[in-house]
């Protein structure tokens, strides 16, 4: 009887979602057979629902692409409950995908985006687990405060606010204990499940997925990694003197706890903080567009997760400047000489309006035909926007939404292409997203200043790497000079336009309009 009740107390346990060990009842997760069945459990729900829900409609009629939008929707809804569900690897995965807007179908990017929210907490004994082994002190040994609470929790790791004996307030990251052990395998789950559904869907083609997160999350899980790159990057953009990256605290740090500056302020998407606190929203968007065009275009050292978490935005009492505060440096992307300067071109190309270069340099970066797409899904516009220049009118709703139907109609396509083009492209778009979304919540999308900046860090970028090929001092005075001569044109025109929009302008304008009328 007793054991009878025991196997009937553990079955309970089990379909309630946690397992008797012992005398221990232990979380699911901690079992592999238990994610691996969930995540096969998913993948063979959605794969069914996208075989039998379409079967019998028509394809591209009004019904089939009203039932696609609806299976889009319950698959990322599943998909979205499985990252929660096995956590780590997995959410990290799904948040990747949530950032990819225009590049997936927006019922996949709406729903995978609370992923950043959602994000898993680990308890204060497994927390005082991580100190111990690896500072090989309790808490209440390094620490006058730390809070409970975290500031912050992500995918691989959490943040909290603590006090330093000596009185120095800190940041504390401290990494999930469990994500290390569970990342390798959780990435070999995906690799044979996603080869599974490609033999049933041919057209299915995400196995760069997979590759980025065999490439990437070693170095995410890496602290001390982290810490590099933040002292690379604020060395690197020290003349930025908007910019503020957190000081590292190397004595305290290992490759799972980072001890970092405390930094605070409000979300760089949050635009009624920017107006409550007196912050300039357009200032702001134009130095987080400066900040970026350095980083891609000039130092091939990019910051790859600007979610708006990451980014804080602060006014400096005793200055009265704003601040942009970049966090989590541990998703980099290193870009190959040659790849960046195709790149400038390519964007000095789509700038310029100029489809003959546009087609050269695409095709010189992977897109093969595809190169109206790339375009598309690189400036997230049009392709007739991308012919009459990109810069000539701000996005539309109805472009908008054109540009997200045809992210559904030609996924087999964009897929096919993300396979296709050069590694290092697949971070740069998925940063692209992340900073378009941060302009669309403030309100600045697609402004001229912010093609200008791009262009001056082209135009920097390119005759730096034309000068470090010659050898004639004469040709690299020469390209000094049209470097130089480019730089001035576009401050010219930015002059005219910032002439245009101010009241001086207008006053301009009306004295010229005066004068025209007196004369006839």
């Amino acid at each position: 009887m007793a054991l009878r009740a025991l196997k009937f107390a553990s079955l309970t346990a089990a379909a309630s979602g946690i397992y008797l060990y012992g005398n221990k009842f232990l979380d699911p997760n901690d079992f592999g057979v238990v994610r691996v069945g969930r995540a096969i459990a998913t993948t063979a729900v959605i794969t069914y629902d996208y075989l039998t829900s379409l079967r019998s409609v028509p394809y591209g009629s009004e019904e089939y692409e009203f039932l696609k939008s609806q299976v889009h929707l319950r698959s990322a809804e599943r998909l979205r409950e499985l990252c929660c569900s096995n956590r780590g690897t997995f959410i990290k995965v799904g948040q990747h995908l949530g950032a990819l807007d225009y590049l997936l179908p927006e019922e996949y990017t709406r729903t995978l985006k609370v992923l950043h929210s959602q994000a898993p907490q680990s308890s204060r004994q497994e927390i005082e687990q991580v100190i111990r082994e690896d500072l090989g002190k309790e808490i209440k040994e390094l620490f006058v405060s730390f809070d409970d609470t975290p500031l912050g929790a992500a995918s691989l790791a959490q943040v909290h606010k603590a006090v330093l004996q000596d009185g120095r307030t800190v940041a504390v990251k401290i990494q999930h204990p469990k994500v290390q052990a569970q990342s390798s395998k959780d990435i070999l789950l995906m690799e044979v499940l996603l080869l599974v559904v490609k033999q049933i869907f041919p057209d299915f083609e995400f196995m760069w997925l997979v590759e980025e997160a065999k490439k990437n999350l070693p170095l995410e899980l890496d602290f001390l990694n982290e810490g590099r790159n933040a002292e690379k990057v604020a060395h690197m953009l020290k003349n930025f003197d908007f910019l503020k990256v957190p000081r590292i605290y190397w004595e305290l740090s290992t490759s799972r706890v980072l001890l970092m500056e405390f930094m605070e302020g409000g979300q760089v998407n949050d635009r009624a903080y920017m107006e409550r606190n007196g912050i300039n929203v357009n200032e702001i968007s134009r130095n987080l567009g400066k900040l970026y065009s350095e980083m891609i275009f000039v130092n091939g050292f990019v910051h790859c997760d600007p979610h708006p978490g990451n980014v804080l935005v602060k006014k400096c009492p005793a200055s009265g400047k704003a601040h942009i505060i970049l966090l989590d440096h541990g998703l980099y992307q290193v870009l190959s000489e040659s790849f960046r300067m195709d790149y400038c071109r390519l964007w000095q190309a789509l700038i310029k309006a100029d489809m003959k270069r546009v087609q050269k340099y695409s095709r010189r970066l992977g897109a093969g035909d595809w190169y109206p797409l790339f375009a598309c899904m690189l400036t997230a516009r049009s392709w007739e926007s991308v012919n009459r220049g990109i810069d000539q009118s701000p996005v539309s709703a109805s472009e908008d939404m054109e540009i997200r139907s045809n992210a559904a109609a030609y996924l087999p396509q964009i897929t096919q292409l993300l396979n296709n083009v050069p590694r290092q492209m697949l971070l740069l778009l998925k940063t692209n997203d992340l900073l378009r979304g941060i302009e669309s919540a403030l309100q600045t999308r697609a402004s001229a200043s912010s093609f200008l900046n791009m262009s001056r860090c082209c135009i920097r970028a390119v005759s730096t790497y034309q000068r470090s090929k010659s050898h004639s001092l004469y040709r690299r005075a020469q390209i000094s000079l049209a470097e130089a001569l480019s730089l001035w044109q576009i401050n010219l025109y930015e002059f005219f336009l910032w002439l245009k929009g101010s009241q001086l302008g207008n006053w301009v304008i009306a004295l010229l309009r005066r004068m025209h009328h007196f004369t006839y």
